[in-house]
């Protein structure tokens, strides 16, 4: 980390953990943002690891991305401060929100709040899937047709996405 001590780290991750709804894919904009454009702690590629990275290992992706990024700018205090300022703002939203939900789950405003966040979710999803797609993640033809395999076992065939990563991981040790 850039001599700024560990408050950007914790400032940034607290922005993304206190706004990043619908948590997975829909997140992966908002911590690109922070992580390359904000702090430039990583460039695109990088960051394209680093997802790559966090969607292997077990847990939340923004979480995974935390201890990450935490870790390679900060050692490990980083990482258990950028884990901490991620998971702390959806921890205090929920316990505050599970009291009032419960009583007015079924109120006309909640629901119309809920159908307008589907729509953002499935937005920010496809935000996340563009902004991984440029010329420095697919390196040449062959990643291409990697992707489009991947695609098309996703949508068509319904693939198990497990399957899906050790294809595309044999693929690419095979070819590269």
């Amino acid at each position: 980390m850039q001599n700024d001590g560990y408050l950007p780290l914790w400032w940034a991750f607290l922005k993304i953990g206190a706004f990043g709804f619908g948590g997975g894919y829909a997140i992966l904009p908002l911590i690109g943002h922070e992580v390359v454009d904000v702090n430039k702690w990583a460039t695109l590629p990088e960051f394209s690891d680093m997802v790559a990275l966090s969607q292997v290992t077990p847990g939340p992706v923004a979480i995974n991305a935390a201890t990450y990024v935490g870790f390679t700018t900060a050692g490990l205090i980083g990482s258990i401060l950028a884990t901490a300022a991620v998971c702390l703002p959806p921890f205090l939203f929920v316990t505050i929100a599970c009291r009032f939900f419960l009583a007015f789950k079924d109120h006309p405003r909640v629901l119309g709040a809920m159908r307008l966040l589907r729509p953002a979710v499935v937005g920010l999803v496809l935000a996340a899937t563009l902004s991984l797609m440029s010329g420095e993640n697919f390196i040449d033809w062959k990643g291409g047709v990697i992707f489009a395999a991947a695609l098309a076992l996703t949508v068509w065939r319904k693939t198990h996405p497990i399957l899906i990563v050790a294809l595309a991981a044999i693929l690419g040790l095979a070819i590269y």
